[in-house]
């Protein structure tokens, strides 16, 4: 492929990319990728697009564009996956998908005629599976994660002895959701064209509410009932995947159905567990060594491989019993189903992790973090419109001292600080 010359569209677009909380570090194979999906023109629009949702007046303005003109360029660009055109309120918005989750996940969710997806395919595993930059940034930044680990609902006691919640079960996710999508896994997909994928389900992942609502319109996948995706959620039971979501309570935008070889967020995890790079459950596997015959099968199915056989220290040297290395442990209740001995049972870990109440609550989080927030706050004059305002300081106000300090150094803004210290003084007195 043809050398790109970084300093035009596809530099301009490098660097939109990077305005977001969620990024992507430049590389040689990043704009090969970007290349790929962005025509030279597609790559000079998109890298004008503001951070936030948009309006097609206010993209036509960006480009100084009719309005009939802009609105072919927004469909042509959502269709293909590269922005969501999504409705807020009941007004019609576009907003643009950083390229996880998001449009590289969009660009392999389908079969399509108009992409060597064998190529692409090539390209992603080797920017997201071989160069480390991008997942580290992606799944190590900060503190706030950008997906949850489910709880394997079949694990769970049926005596009821944890009490688990509703936004921890991904079932009542889907019974709740306004808008369920169905498309090709992306990461089995990709896996697919480069002879690695597993034998589980390829056209099972979901994507949710206003996201997901964009996707059907577009043909990037079907659109099912909450009937059909719980069976859906049964076969991935079955096939003991693992239940990874967006980390939010409420209006959670997808939940994919991961297997510990081929999905990225669980190679992430076996690759840079000690940074804990999702978050887990509020959950961990409890061993009753009395029961435990040292089988192994637990050790089989864990999707990221910390269950251990060992040697106990009680002189039967024969005998191995199963140990979960708790601090890696993703706590997801796939071992807890496939011991045939009744050996393990979910407990609750001491530290309770709360997911963000919603995306603008999650991304603004991140931005706080990876010390992004300038480019959120004043991106495409966000300061002056009251609402965008008020969502962005109603998040603000939310966060612990520290991230509120941090928020306060980034954006330097009197008018901020007055905000956040006037309501701490509220909230101590």
């Amino acid at each position: 492929m043809a050398h790109i010359n970084k300093s035009g569209a596809y530099h301009s677009l490098v660097a939109r990319l990077n305005r977001s909380p969620q990024g992507a570090p430049p590389s040689e194979l990043l704009y090969n990728i970007l290349q790929m999906l962005y025509s030279e023109e597609d790559a000079r629009y998109a890298a004008l697009l503001p951070i936030r949702p948009f309006s097609l007046k206010r993209a036509a303005r960006l480009w100084l564009l009719s309005e009939k003109k802009a609105q072919g360029i927004l469909n042509s660009l959502a269709g293909r996956g590269l922005l969501l055109d999504i409705e807020i309120n009941g007004r019609p918005l576009y907003l643009m998908p950083p390229p996880m989750a998001g449009f590289f996940e969009f660009s392999m969710m389908r079969v399509r005629n108009d992409l060597d997806q064998k190529k692409l395919a090539e390209l992603l595993y080797q920017y997201l599976n071989v160069e480390e930059d991008f997942v580290k940034a992606l799944f190590t930044q900060g503190v706030t994660r950008l997906g949850r680990i489910f709880v394997h609902e079949p694990a769970l006691p049926e005596d009821h002895g944890l009490h688990v919640l509703d936004y921890e079960r991904s079932s009542h996710i889907i019974r709740t959701a306004g808008h369920i999508c169905v498309s090709l896994c992306y990461c089995r997909h990709k896996m697919q064209h480069l002879h690695r994928a597993c034998n589980a389900p390829l056209n099972i992942c979901m994507t949710l509410n206003q996201t997901g609502a964009s996707l059907i319109k577009h043909g990037i996948g079907r659109k099912v009932d909450a009937a059909e995706a719980l069976d859906l959620l049964q076969q991935a039971h079955a096939f003991n995947l693992v239940q990874f979501g967006e980390n939010v309570r409420e209006q959670v935008n997808f939940i994919c159905h991961c297997c510990g070889c081929c999905c990225e967020a669980l190679l992430a995890a076996k690759r840079f567990g000690h940074s804990r790079p999702v978050h887990t459950t509020r959950f961990l596997p409890q061993i009753h060594l009395d029961k435990c015959t040292g089988c192994g099968k637990c050790a089989i199915a864990c999707p990221i491989q910390v269950i251990e056989l060992i040697r106990p220290d009680n002189g039967n040297r024969k005998k191995k019993q199963a140990r979960v290395q708790e601090d890696l442990c993703l706590g997801c209740g796939i071992c807890v189903r496939n011991c045939g001995e009744k050996a393990l049972r979910l407990k609750e870990r001491r530290q309770r992790v709360i997911p963000s109440l919603n995306s603008a609550h999650n991304v603004v989080r991140m931005a706080v973090e990876r010390g992004k927030l300038q480019n959120f706050i004043f991106d495409s004059q966000a300061l002056f419109h009251h609402r965008a305002m008020a969502v962005i300081l109603g998040v603000l106000l939310k966060l612990p001292p520290l991230q509120q300090a941090l928020a306060k150094q980034q954006i330097n803004s009197r008018y901020l600080e007055y905000i956040i210290s006037k309501t701490g003084m509220t909230e101590r007195g």
